[in-house]
């Protein structure tokens, strides 16, 4: 059985681990990733288009200086764009966060098992935890790298709002904003959980060394004849 000072700090490891996953399920299922303001004019009016959506739906507004703007809608990403960069891009995104939620809950499964268990010297021990928050982290970075990469420079609100209007096609463009709203950011929340589960296993691997230590001292210390006898 292990000792209470290790179940206490796999616990503690286990719910940081776990409490990653529960951002990374809570972020996947809201459209607050990212707004857009695409300012546009045409022959009749200058105006905007407000896109704010996440991995799978989102939500556009038009605002016109006069005139009868759309009402909003409501629409399903990946059902509105094409076969094209920006698609297969965002498709890569949502891939790399379930993979990050993948690796999530499998660290706090290993955290779990080593808070009732003494797997130490197999990969199911503080190795396991270090491989899987290590994947967690870096899928999470790159997740969070390429949507930005795919806004800004595939211009994935722009190939939205060409299908959500007819009339985007014929008018010009003169520009577009982006402001990350807060699901987004949460994915920083997720990378230092994965750090701090990371921190608590090595705190408890140095303790344990230092512990090992002084129980050598005493042997290593005691007189020769001592040690014969």
């Amino acid at each position: 059985m292990p000792t209470t000072k290790k179940t206490l700090m796999f616990l503690s490891s286990f719910f940081t681990s776990f409490g990653a996953f529960v951002v990374i399920c809570a972020v996947l299922g809201t459209r607050e990733w990212v707004s857009s303001t695409i300012s546009i004019s045409d022959k009749s009016s200058n105006s905007s288009i407000v896109i704010t959506y996440g991995l799978f739906r989102g939500q556009s507004t038009q605002e016109l200086s006069h005139g009868l703007a759309e009402s909003d809608k409501d629409f399903e990403v990946l059902g509105k764009l094409d076969d094209s960069t920006p698609k297969t891009l965002h498709l890569v995104v949502i891939l790399f966060l379930v993979l990050s939620l993948s690796t999530s809950l499998l660290s706090s499964g290993f955290t779990l098992y080593n808070s009732i268990s003494n797997p130490y010297q197999t990969f199911l021990g503080p190795v396991g935890v270090y491989t899987w928050n290590g994947l967690s982290a870096s899928f999470t970075f790159l997740t969070m790298t390429l949507f930005v990469g795919n806004v800004q420079s595939n211009h994935l609100s722009e190939a939205l709002a060409r299908t959500l209007y007819s009339h985007y096609p014929s008018a010009t463009h003169r520009g577009t904003t982006h402001t990350y709203r807060f699901s987004f950011w949460l994915m920083l929340l997720v990378i230092l959980l994965n750090i701090v589960t990371v921190v608590i296993i090595i705190f408890y691997q140095k303790a344990r060394y230092k512990q090992k230590q002084e129980q050598r001292k005493p042997v290593e210390y005691a007189p020769r004849d001592g040690i014969l006898f």
